[in-house]
């Protein structure tokens, strides 16, 4: 989708030729005299329309004005919420008007994260799955003007809105296609193609490099799958090499069957998305290509599949990971802090401001914070304070989570130096736990997206989530130098 900056008034507005003008307005619009302000003006007092989040009217061919049709939208005070659903429900009103150019206007100057709102919510609500369709009906809206009055001064929140949305989208398509259309080749495919934008460096590790570092732990979960195993290292350099990068881990298992320790048969499909850490992982990058910021990041994708083979990995079995700490294996669909902690302790080799591994880890995660905020640990109150921020910002909501180290108790084995799973109770705590057992030598937060990442039901598909936090937090440590 084409995002275009416009800074004309409504009388403009209503000259400008498209096939939907969708006319933002709020409880504080002023009366107007232009044809847009006096048809609202009109349409409220008469009841027809409602001044309500969300409530629209929509007309056809309106007079003096060169759009097909016309939504008025209502934005009440203009919350980032109300926002949201005003834009979505009318893009979803022009969708079935075959409308391939949209004016999107609002009548007053919006917040810098309202502007992003609405753009966020534009291309959320058109976007379109074709990856593996034969006959594809694609997406139909292709151009979005969005007017803000007041000038140019937002332009810089809207770049990196429209930034942000080609990151969520990357990450969408990735994380949708089904696992045999999204396997860690493909996923290294993806990766290398990124690679094609200036700054941005691709490395793919193979089964015989992993073996050589060690990795284990990472090795021994994808040892019951026929397809290989990648390890996918992304480099983003905006900035001098002596500034010391971020590091952001994406779990990249492409489909997760539970191993030997089997999930139910009932929405296992859904487990292709179990991949959707390292799709929002390429989904920053995509973004940081379009920005192109001053900072310097790094993007590791632990990448397998968790199958069941004659060669699969049972529960009791213990292995070395890379840092030489041996883990007992007691559940085998707790695989997902296995590939992490191995890629947790490559990142030490880059000696990282930061590293934020993303996940959808635990379904404890999901019964404790549902799917409106991603769970949130770290030890560092800086880092902390920083992501959530970010969250709030850009409205990918987080939470941070507890990490008292009475946790770590139920993770004690006879065994090993770690089970890797510790029983139901805080089950997104003891993984998180588990975790920072590999983080001693750098800054670290982890997020559990598994509530997050993708919906399920009749809009089942991925969120993109939490590509527009980490963009945010990124962006801020950009501007902070």
């Amino acid at each position: 989708m084409n995002f275009e900056f416009k800074t004309f008034d409504l009388a403009a507005a209503a000259r400008e030729k498209c096939d939907a003008l969708i006319v933002l307005f709020s409880a504080v619009m002023k009366a107007e005299t232009d044809s847009i302000s006096a048809l609202t003006s009109s349409a409220m007092k008469a009841g027809d329309l409602v001044d309500k989040p969300g409530k629209f009217l929509m007309t056809y061919r309106p007079s003096g004005m060169s759009a097909t049709h016309l939504v008025m939208a209502s934005i009440g005070e203009g919350s980032l919420k109300d926002v949201r659903q005003a834009v979505s429900a009318a893009i979803s009103a022009v969708k079935g008007k075959a409308a391939k150019k949209i004016c999107l206007c609002f009548v007053t100057q919006p917040h810098e994260n309202a502007l992003a709102s609405a753009i966020m919510a534009a291309a959320d609500a058109s976007y379109v799955y074709v990856a593996t369709k034969t006959k594809p009906e694609g997406r139909q809206i292709q151009r979005v003007l969005i007017n803000v009055p007041g000038g140019l001064k937002l332009k810089p929140s809207f770049d990196h809105a429209v930034a942000s949305v080609a990151g969520v989208e990357f990450a969408k398509e990735w994380a949708n296609r089904p696992a045999n259309y999204a396997t860690p080749t493909h996923l290294a495919g993806a990766a290398k193609a990124l690679a094609k934008f200036p700054g941005i460096k691709c490395e793919v590790l193979g089964p015989k490099e992993v073996a050589s570092l060690g990795m284990g732990s990472f090795m021994a979960v994808s040892q019951g799958s026929d397809e290989p195993l990648r390890f996918i290292v992304l480099h983003y350099n905006g900035a001098p090499k002596t500034q010391a990068p971020t590091v952001l881990i994406g779990k990249g298992i492409t489909f997760d069957s539970g191993g030997i320790s089997i999930k139910p048969a009932g929405e296992m499909d859904e487990m292709k998305f179990d991949m959707c850490g390292a799709a929002s992982v390429l989904g920053v990058f995509r973004s940081l290509a379009e920005l192109k910021p001053s900072i310097n990041v790094v993007g590791l994708i632990p990448s397998c599949e968790n199958l069941i083979n004659g060669s699969a990995v049972k529960p009791g079995d213990v292995v070395t990971s890379m840092s030489g700490q041996t883990i007992e294996i007691l559940n085998t669909d707790a695989e997902g802090r296995l590939v992490l902690c191995d890629a947790l302790t490559y990142a030490e080799r880059f000696k990282p401001r930061a590293v934020i591994d993303i996940a959808t880890l635990t379904g404890a995660c999901v019964v404790a914070l549902g799917a409106v905020r991603s769970g949130l640990f770290s030890p560092d109150d800086s880092l902390a304070s920083a992501l959530l921020s970010a969250g709030e910002y850009s409205s990918d909501l987080c939470w941070r989570m507890p990490l008292d180290e009475d946790y770590s108790e139920s993770l004690k084995t006879n065994f090993a130096d770690v089970a890797n799973v510790g029983g139901r109770a805080g089950g997104a705590v003891t993984a998180a736990k588990f975790l920072q057992r590999f983080t001693a030598k750098f800054t670290w937060a982890h997020l559990d997206i598994a509530g997050s990442a993708w919906k399920s039901g009749a809009n089942k598909g991925a969120t993109g989530r939490p590509v527009p936090l980490l963009l945010a937090y990124l962006m801020t440590l950009a501007k902070s130098k």
